[in-house]
């Protein structure tokens, strides 16, 4: 009887192959399983977000709730065969496949997972991406439990909607807002202006104000600052935390929110995650599903061996080469 082709062994393969991440290169190198097999075994599962919990959720490393923070971004996955849209990386439209992504931070620690994700599809199951978040929010408070104070995300996400559900679950929230959008800074006496027209003292360059974002209730205003992310780029940060009153501290709250963009880009360059190359959408996210669970792995042993991802990655090419040098495969000779 042959052996069974695993979800394991596909997991196996995203982490130890380099290159090529097709089921044609997995076929040609693995015993026992055909193309075909691996097609038919990977068209009949249904790995979930689910899966990515059961086997992350042991190897979290909680502190108290004020060192825990939750992000949540989208990533687009290059895809020849899907649908085209909106790549904030490329800033531009491209064909891929959307994915919202929650990832749980331990600043102590500086170490991070991810916990959620959704697969964008609003002609499937009629959900936009604030949905999606909408939904693993709840998750991590009524389900997963997970104990965490402040919640960071993108200005797509800063909308009166999710920003009052944080609030409502007694979390605090940091939102960069458009330049464009409408606040009023004088407590009712003058209309509405955007941010970028507003006048800033020097105090309130170092303090924040305190503002009311257009259509939020009348007794829900922020704290909004002005933070300088680099010389050439700036941001207006707003958040729930009242108490808040130091600018500096906001740009180093706010850079805590490039750990999903870590995330992305490890995801996309460690994994294959972009390089299947199946058109069934089954595929496509069970192939996603693996990625995931293959980025906590690695990531995780990295923490523990004190080094980068990309180094537990590139360090089995490393080992072959050590290998070769000591007992070539193929032999060098010189005339």
């Amino acid at each position: 009887m042959s052996k069974k082709f695993t979800t394991l062994d596909y997991c196996q393969y995203l982490l130890s192959s380099q290159i090529n991440y097709t089921i044609t290169n997995l076929a040609e190198h693995i015993e026992g399983h055909s193309h075909d097999k691996i097609n038919r075994y990977l068209a009949s599962q249904r790995l979930t977000p689910r899966l990515l919990w059961q086997n992350v959720k042991s190897t979290i490393v909680s502190d108290e709730a004020e060192y825990m923070y939750v992000l949540f971004d989208d990533t687009v996955l290059d895809k020849r065969h899907a649908k085209r849209q909106y790549s904030g990386n490329e800033h531009g439209i491209v064909q891929g496949i959307g994915v919202v992504n929650c990832v749980y931070v331990n600043v102590k620690r500086q170490e991070f997972w991810v916990v959620d994700y959704r697969v964008y599809d609003p002609n499937g199951d009629g959900k936009s991406k604030l949905d999606h978040v909408s939904d693993m929010l709840k998750g991590l408070i009524n389900i997963k439990q997970l104990p965490f104070q402040t919640v960071l995300m993108d200005s797509w996400y800063a909308t009166q909607r999710l920003m009052a559900e944080i609030d409502n679950f007694g979390k605090i929230y940091y939102c960069p807002l458009k330049s464009n959008r409408l606040v009023d800074d004088s407590g009712g006496v003058e209309k509405y202006k955007r941010i970028d027209q507003l006048t800033w003292s020097e105090q309130e360059l170092l303090q924040g104000k305190l503002v009311k974002i257009n259509k939020f209730p009348k007794d829900k205003k922020g704290n909004l600052f002005w933070v300088t992310v680099s010389p050439s780029r700036t941001e207006f940060v707003v958040t729930n935390d009242l108490t808040q009153d130091y600018t500096p501290e906001v740009l180093a709250i706010c850079s805590i929110r490039w750990k999903i963009e870590e995330f992305h880009r490890e995801l996309k360059q460690l994994t294959g995650v972009e390089a299947c190359q199946c058109r069934k959408s089954r595929i496509q996210r069970n192939h996603i599903a693996c990625a995931m669970l293959v980025w906590n792995h690695l990531k995780r042993l990295a923490f523990q061996a004190g080094k980068t991802i990309y180094q537990i990655k590139f360090g089995l090419l490393s080992d072959y080469l050590k290998s070769q040098l000591i007992n070539p495969s193929i032999s060098m000779i010189l005339a």
